[in-house]
This record gives structure tokens, C-alpha cells and sequence, in this order.
């Protein structure tokens, strides 16, 4: 044997074995890894203050992020679940600030509660070439004209924030002066610049609400809220 088939040998013989061997001896469906990951946020949870319905909410948002400290930062409005039931079961529209919430958003976990539901139901303006042009016209975010655009469609809906901080203050701007009343609003944008106020803003105002307070939020965590609610709804 030579120099090289010696080191080769030596390399197989101290190669670990991999990790996945142990999956596949003790192997887990996703739903499976799903229940387990939720029992093990119910066990190390802190104490919190939230009902039932609000924690599962809150403990869709920890699956999705890993972060217990969130716990301090979710906030629902008094009346957030019940209007959230009642409006998913109503199917009403949803619209959301970014593709990305759009793309999150499962249309079959929607029809659970409601069998209507459709991609056609869930509605972005972002990309918009109408939405873009005045925009750059005006030097202000795409979403600030995306929240206009959509005004017809916002009385009544499911309205999600998981980005546009400005677009939230525009949409804060249009409960104010417009009288715009949207059955719930998700407001998670993420963010250093106007995040915080556009948040505090919205929860100072008569609409249901659930909120992460402070900078944190994205488009997971929204799409983990409606996810959450389509369970309670259905469970009810």
C-alpha cells in the first residue's frame, strides 16, 4: 500500500456519519416536524398573557422566526380576532404591500375557511407600471400609490404590511381623512425609517390591528398572522 492509499483509507475511517442517517432511522413527515416544532415552542415559551386564539397567532410568528422575544411585541386590538374570523369567512379581499406576501400566502389554507377564495382575491400594486411611473414622478415609494390604487378595494378587507412602512402611513392617512375602515390591518412592516410611528399611528386608531411593535416585522411574519387566523377560523 502506498503513502496515498494510506491517508485515503484514514480519511474514510475518520469521516463522520452523516446527521441524515439518524432522520432516516427515526424518519418525520413534514406535519409531523410541524406539531413537534409547535409542542416545543408551548414548552419553552415564557409566561405571556395572550387567550387561546391570540396564541396561536403569536406562536405561528415564533415557528416562523424562531424568536421568543416577539412575545413582547405582538399587540391585538380588543375586537382583532373576532373581525379577522369574520372577515375571512366572508372571504373578503386581501391586500398585501409586497409579491412576496403575495406569493406566502397559501390559497388553500384561505379556502379552509372559506372555499371562494381564489389568487384573484389576494391583490398588490407594487409592481404596477401605473403604481411605478407616479412614483418616480413624485420622488416617494411605489407603496405610498399601490395603498391609493387600491382604495376602492380596502373598505372591508384584510390589509397587510410586511415592508412599506410609508405605505402604512399613507393607508393611516386614508382611516383619518377618507373614513377607509379595513376589517383588519396586519402591520409588520420591518425597518429603521418612519416604522415605528407608522405602527404606533395605526394602533391609535379606531381598526382592528395586529402589530409588531417596534423596528422588527417582514413579509413572514404577515403571511404567518393570516396563516394562523385561517387556523382559528376553521377550528371555530
Amino acid at each position: 500500500m502506498n503513502q496515498g492509499d494510506f491517508m485515503n483509507e484514514r480519511e474514510i475511517k475518520l469521516k463522520p456519519a452523516p446527521l441524515m442517517l439518524n432522520f432516516y432511522a427515526s424518519p418525520m413527515s413534514g406535519e409531523d416536524i410541524e406539531a413537534e416544532s409547535l409542542r416545543t415552542i408551548d414548552r419553552e415559551a415564557p409566561a405571556h398573557r395572550f387567550p387561546a386564539a391570540e396564541w396561536q397567532v403569536v406562536q405561528r410568528m415564533i415557528h416562523t422566526s424562531a424568536d421568543f422575544t416577539l412575545i413582547e411585541a405582538v399587540r391585538f386590538s380588543p375586537d382583532a380576532i373576532a373581525a379577522a374570523v369574520d372577515a375571512l369567512r366572508a372571504g373578503r379581499q386581501l391586500y398585501v404591500d409586497s409579491n412576496m406576501i403575495r406569493a406566502g400566502l397559501s390559497v388553500s389554507r384561505l379556502q379552509s375557511v372559506c372555499p371562494s377564495y381564489g389568487p384573484e382575491n389576494i391583490t398588490c400594486y407594487v409592481a404596477d407600471g401605473e403604481v411605478a411611473s407616479e412614483a418616480l414622478k413624485a420622488g416617494m415609494p411605489r407603496s405610498v400609490f399601490a395603498v391609493r390604487k387600491a382604495k376602492s378595494i380596502l373598505d372591508g378587507a384584510i390589509v397587510l404590511f410586511g415592508n412599506a412602512p410609508i405605505g402604512l402611513l399613507e393607508l393611516n392617512r386614508l382611516i383619518i381623512e377618507e373614513n377607509i375602515r379595513p376589517a383588519l390591518v396586519v402591520a409588520m412592516p420591518v425597518g429603521f425609517v418612519h416604522v415605528v410611528e407608522s405602527k404606533q399611528e395605526l394602533m391609535s386608531l379606531e381598526v382592528p390591528f395586529i402589530a409588531l411593535a417596534g423596528r422588527r416585522g417582514g413579509s413572514t411574519l404577515a403571511v404567518s398572522v393570516v396563516h394562523a387566523l385561517c387556523s382559528v377560523a376553521a377550528s371555530r
